[in-house]
């Protein structure tokens, strides 16, 4: 219950203060980009002699050239990282769309959902290439305080549906 509720108040806070929340979310992503591209340069000097040691070598490096410039310069890797979710919207949305169209038969009481999930990834997408390079300042923390609500709802809901569930028991077996 208590990391639910936390997820939720910091979902209020990203959706509040989304700029902010942006920038947050782009430096946490350098530093894990960096620390995992240490810990892939040091794996890859441990196992020199696997046959991928130079593309594992040059993998890791990238990483953490990537993860450095991302902490570095978090304004314009809030812009990277927001083309990188725009494109992904965007072929997502295309894919669903495609995909709904093959649950219709197969499925035929959710494809609708299907459908509008891809349409709404083409809506997202479109509001931020039309409000680009404005969006880029408030995207990332958007979706992240969307994905901290959606998961702290759940998580809450979760742990009262345990505690009803063990009130349950306990009496039926008191």
């Amino acid at each position: 219950m208590f990391q639910g509720v936390a997820m939720l108040i910091l979902s209020i806070l990203a959706l509040a203060g989304p700029a902010v929340a942006t920038i947050a979310v782009d430096i946490y992503v350098g530093w894990l980009l960096l620390i995992s591209g240490f810990v892939g340069v040091v794996a890859a000097f441990a196992t020199r002699d696997v046959p991928a040691f130079l593309w594992t070598l040059l993998t890791a490096i990238l990483s953490m050239v990537v993860g450095a410039m991302l902490i570095w310069k978090p304004a314009e890797g809030a812009m990277s990282l927001t083309i990188v979710f725009t494109a992904f919207f965007l072929a997502e949305g295309v894919f669903r769309i495609i995909v709904s169209f093959t649950y219709r038969d197969a499925v035929p009481g959710s494809w609708g959902w299907v459908l509008a999930s891809g349409i709404f990834d083409l809506v997202l997408a479109a509001i931020i290439i039309i409000s680009w390079p404005v969006s880029a300042t408030w995207t990332l923390g958007i979706i992240v305080g969307i994905n901290l609500f959606a998961s702290g709802f759940a998580v809450v809901v979760t742990a009262l549906e345990a505690r009803s569930d063990a009130q349950s028991v306990s009496r039926f077996t008191a």
